[in-house]
């Protein structure tokens, strides 16, 4: 055994940890930080690696699809909705916020602070199907990533993408249409049955 590797865990583990719902093949790295578990909702055929958080406490919630992958160090801070829908997938790194403060100074910031002295925008984010967030990217509150859009490394998404695109930047820019053949794929997995 590797004492490096921390692993991840059964779906015994899981299935008694308290999910809202969980499918099958999902695999949790056991170095995880997940709070709201309650509020998690986890499809089919996801994989969740090391290091990565999932913050969906009080009244955030967490829809995570199926045939998902979300990278090593990846943060969701769900206090106010995130949806991952099916074949969607994070890169190491990514951040997704549902909430965030107000830096211009005319509110106090940071989650020690009552609400009524701090000016938050919030909204939920969504990513459609086939969105793929690229390493490092941050992804901000009330944003829709519409189906088959990628986002390229490093980029800053500050406002809803249209489907099948391909982004980049920050704040991110259209760069190109994304082949659909993606889709053709999808059909000929299903119909395998993988």
């Amino acid at each position: 055994m590797n004492p490096f590797d921390p692993g991840y865990y059964t779906e015994q583990d899981l299935q008694k940890a308290g999910f809202k719902s969980l499918g099958r093949h999902v695999r949790i790295a056991k170095n995880c930080t997940i709070v709201g578990l309650e509020n998690i909702a986890i499809g089919d055929h996801v994989r969740i690696d090391g290091f990565t958080t999932l913050a969906a406490h009080g009244c955030g919630w967490l829809d995570i699809g199926s045939h998902i992958h979300i990278g090593g160090y990846c943060f969701l801070a769900a206090g106010h909705g995130i949806q991952m829908r099916d074949f969607s997938g994070l890169s190491q790194g990514v951040r997704i916020y549902s909430q965030t403060d107000d830096y211009s100074g005319g509110s106090l910031t940071n989650p020690t602070v009552p609400e009524k002295y701090k000016n938050t925008t919030k909204g939920a984010v969504a990513l459609g199907r086939h969105v793929i967030i690229g390493s490092g990217s941050v992804v901000l509150p009330g944003v829709c990533i519409e189906e088959g859009s990628a986002v390229g490394a490093q980029s800053l998404v500050n406002k809803s993408l249209p489907p099948w695109g391909i982004f980049f930047g920050s704040p991110v820019k259209r760069l190109k249409s994304r082949s659909k053949r993606l889709l053709e794929l999808e059909s000929q997995f299903n119909r395998d049955g993988t």
